[in-house]
C-alpha cells in the first residue's frame, strides 16, 4: 500500500511542480505516476476481493 501512496504523492508533486514551472513534460509524468498508483490500487482491491471469495468457497465446501 505504501508504494501506491508514494506513486500518487510523487505524481501530485511532479504535476504541481510542472504547473508552477510551466513544464508540460513534468506535468504529464506526474499524471502518469498518479495513474500508476490508481491502477495498482484497483489491482490490489480486486485481488483482495478474489481472496475473500476463495475463502468463502473453501468455507462452504468444508461445511459439507
Amino acid at each position: 500500500m505504501m508504494d501506491i501512496n508514494s506513486d500518487q504523492a510523487k505524481g501530485r508533486i511532479k504535476e504541481a511542480t510542472g504547473a508552477l514551472t510551466d513544464d508540460d513534460k513534468l506535468k504529464s509524468e506526474g499524471k502518469a505516476d498518479q495513474a500508476a498508483g490508481d491502477a495498482k490500487k484497483i489491482v490490489n482491491d480486486v485481488a483482495d476481493k478474489a481472496e475473500e471469495l476463495v475463502d468463502k468457497v473453501k468455507d462452504a465446501v468444508h461445511k459439507d
